[in-house]
């Protein structure tokens, strides 16, 4: 093969010889590892054995298959739904026509073996009434790309006689029953065939085991690679008409002043988490003549259509003589513009049993000379629509290629009946879906059940965080239960390593949804890489906030150098104003409502000997609160927690410090001591001034600006709470 590898490990699949449920898995994973064989989520495979009946005992035959919505690549053995298949003899009998179809699909679970863990797949008959072992059904965009080209069916018989294949094709269908028999059908009629082409869809292939299976599918697959690849080195660089833009040289710095923005004017109904991609095949097409009608177009293979919805936002701006406020006024206005356009889509092919109006923003944006924008509920959802529509630009490309510059045939063979061609809307050589059938699936009732199976969102979710001091106490248990909450954080600390491991720590349940960055207080520029690391990488900013600061110790005569009393207003307010400028215009360019949280002190209004610099400092950040509160009002809330000191997890309780404060409380110990131990002495002893007796902690702090970053705290702003304990010194008066 020259594209593909046989993965399959004849060692490891002998050891599930008996097990055909978990080969099945097996074959399913190797398959599903391989964007090029089909895409995430895509696809289905199957096997048909015997397990003994859990009511006779007895062996009966059952069809394991990829069940509803699951992935190939990342599939358990419990992903796959177990069916009964003499019960689906049955069905043929019940099946009333395709007016019928959704009926069916009540029939797949009751026609469930064992305990059914996983609800059975759309395509669950199109596995069953094939007379096959082991059926593959898969997206490759090489042979979507054959698929949904307007010569497809010519060109799949050139690759026949080419390959030595004995392919057969179908006209567009949507999944369904009726599906199922055509496929049935075109097998008996067509006994020595290897496999079919779904038109506009993909590809059926199988083997009588497993391993037969496999290697049938990686091998069309990868013949059909060949294929597809020679035409596409024939185009060259006339591919999708040739380049008519050139990528910007800032594009990356423009990307990050526009992505609040964007993101800002798809907000409409809810906010998403954005993924950018600018990567040169993206930017061939987005550059290209023809990005702009083929975009248009939509998808044509199911799975793709469902994430990247009817059709991309493409942006018409000119990234060699245009700029960039021409540019905001754009994406306002064909924003505004597609979500009239997909009203009147829902509209115009709604009936009374069809799912509600969903957002009508879209999901991909295309920017020439930027490149692709894409959005989710979450960064994976946001990477997997990106990876997506690479899939439709393969696509794109093949079927333009294949093409060869000849005019395409009548009737489309994509069409089922030769008058229905007037439904498919094509360009050069590319085929799309029909609005009708692209509405039948994406209002599917079949997709809005899984949609309603997905759990519900959470407190924090959609939203984008950028925590200061994340690395350790209490920022560190804010992210954690920021992420817990749902929500989208970059991690920033001095410390980079310990920024790290919050991440790592915090995203173990979540992981594409934290990440990690450097950031120095003291450094506006610092300030500034971080601020554009968050927007980058997520596509904006819902709040801001900070747990860091400094404390230096003063020399034995309580005092500090000019240096350290510099050092520390540079730290704990300065940095705290810069953190707060660098994010300003980021958090007011998406218009929606966003927090910042600061972190003061209850040494902020409670005098000390030998605190000086950072009481007084902690004083300012206390009003700098209010002052930004009245500054930022009314779309960004600006409070503040005091709390009193926190030693558990505190970066700036080193033993020496510790030490020093127990020597200064006139506090008994030992100096061979445990740190641990030393500290706790120094806990107990603060909690003791306190009305509650107890321990301030991370979690008590976390708590509160947690609190204040929800929308539970939406009529707050400009305020400070006290985590102290109760301590009656801090009392304001």
């Amino acid at each position: 093969m020259k594209y593909l590898q046989d993965l399959w490990d004849e060692t490891q699949a002998h050891a599930w010889a008996n097990d055909q449920h978990t080969l099945l898995r097996y074959r399913s994973n190797l398959l599903g590892a391989d964007l090029r064989i089909t895409n995430f989520g895509g696809g289905n495979t199957s096997a048909k054995f015997e397990l003994p009946d859990p009511f006779t005992g007895k062996p009966v035959r059952v069809l394991g298959v990829k069940g509803s919505g699951g992935d190939l690549g990342t599939a358990k053995n419990k992903g796959f739904a177990l069916i009964y298949l003499d019960r689906f003899d049955d069905l043929r009998r019940l099946y009333k026509g395709r007016d019928h179809e959704d009926e069916m699909v009540a029939y797949y679970t009751q026609a469930s073996f064992g305990a059914a863990t996983v609800a059975p797949s759309i395509d669950t008959p199109l596995h069953a009434l094939l007379p096959f072992a082991h059926v593959d059904h898969l997206h490759p965009d090489w042979g979507i790309a054959l698929a949904a080209a307007a010569n497809g069916k010519q060109k799949m018989e050139e690759f026949n006689q080419r390959f030595h294949h004995h392919l057969v094709w179908l006209p567009w269908q949507r999944p369904g029953f009726d599906l199922a028999l055509r496929l049935r059908e075109a097998v008996d009629a067509n006994p020595d065939c290897d496999g079919i082409v779904l038109g506009g869809h993909g590809l059926f292939t199988w083997g009588d085991t497993a391993r037969q299976c496999y290697l049938n599918s990686v091998t069309m697959i990868d013949d059909l690679g060949v294929f597809v690849g020679e035409h596409l080195e024939k185009r060259g660089a006339g591919l999708f008409g040739g380049r008519q833009f050139r990528r910007r040289k800032d594009a990356r710095e423009i990307s990050i002043e526009l992505f609040p923005y964007l993101r800002g004017r798809l907000a409409t109904t809810r906010r998403a988490i954005a993924h950018f991609n600018n990567s040169d095949e993206v930017l061939q097409f987005v550059n290209s003549k023809d990005a702009a009608a083929l975009a248009h177009l939509g998808t044509s293979c199911p799975d793709h259509f469902v994430r990247t919805r009817i059709r991309p936002l493409y942006i018409h701006w000119n990234p060699d003589s245009e700029s960039l406020p021409k540019l905001k006024d754009r994406i306002t206005e064909e924003a505004e513009k597609y979500r009239q356009e997909y009203a009147e889509y829902y509209h115009r092919f709604a009936t009374k049993d069809s799912p509600a109006l969903r957002d009508a923003n879209p999901s991909v944006v295309l920017i020439p000379g930027l490149g692709m924008f894409t959005f989710g509920k979450n960064k994976t959802e946001a990477r997997i629509t990106s990876e997506f529509y690479v899939n439709a630009i393969h696509v794109m490309a093949g079927a333009t290629a294949l093409g060869e510059g000849q005019a395409p045939p009548t009737p489309l063979p994509q069409a089922p009946k030769p008058e229905d061609s007037k439904e498919f809307s094509s360009h050069d050589n590319y085929v799309a879906l029909p609005l009708a059938e692209a509405f039948r699936i994406e209002y599917w009732a079949l997709e809005e059940a899984k949609l309603r199976r997905q759990p519900p969102e959470k407190e924090y979710s959609r939203k984008i965080f950028l925590v200061v001091g994340g690395g350790s106490g209490i920022g560190r248990v804010t992210v954690q239960r920021l992420v817990e909450g749902g929500a989208h954080v970059m991690v920033a600390d001095r410390d980079e390593l310990a920024a790290a491991d919050s991440a790592t720590a915090a995203g173990k349940s979540a992981k594409e949804a934290v990440a990690s960055c450097k950031m120095d207080l003291g450094d506006r520029a610092s300030i500034a890489t971080a601020v554009h690391e968050t927007v980058l990488r997520f596509g904006g900013l819902d709040g801001i906030i900070n747990t860091a600061a400094i404390f230096i110790p003063p020399d034995t005569r309580g005092r500090l150098t000019d240096e350290n009393w510099r050092r520390t207003f540079d730290i704990n307010i300065s940095g705290n104003y810069m953190l707060v400028d660098e994010g300003r215009p980021h958090l007011l360019a998406q218009g929606l409502p966003a927090v910042i949280v600061l972190t003061s002190s209850a040494n902020a209004v409670v005098p000390k000997w030998g605190s000086e610099a950072y009481d007084i400092s902690k004083s300012a950040v206390s009003h700098l609160v209010r002052e930004m509160a009245v500054g930022l009002a009314p779309l960004v809330r600006v409070n503040g927690v005091s709390p009193a000191t926190v030693v558990e997890g505190s970066t700036m309780f080193p033993r020496e410090r510790v030490l020093l404060s127990l020597k200064k409380f006139h506090v008994a110990f030992s100096e061979e001591e445990s740190t641990e131990d030393l500290r706790s002495k120094l806990a107990n002893f603060y909690a003791h001034r306190t009305l509650t007796k107890q321990s301030v902690t991370p979690q008590d702090c976390a708590e509160a600006i947690c609190w204040l970053a929800s929308d539970r705290a939406a009529r707050t702003t400009g305020h400070l709470i006290p985590v102290d304990g109760g301590l009656v010194e801090a009392f304001l008066r």
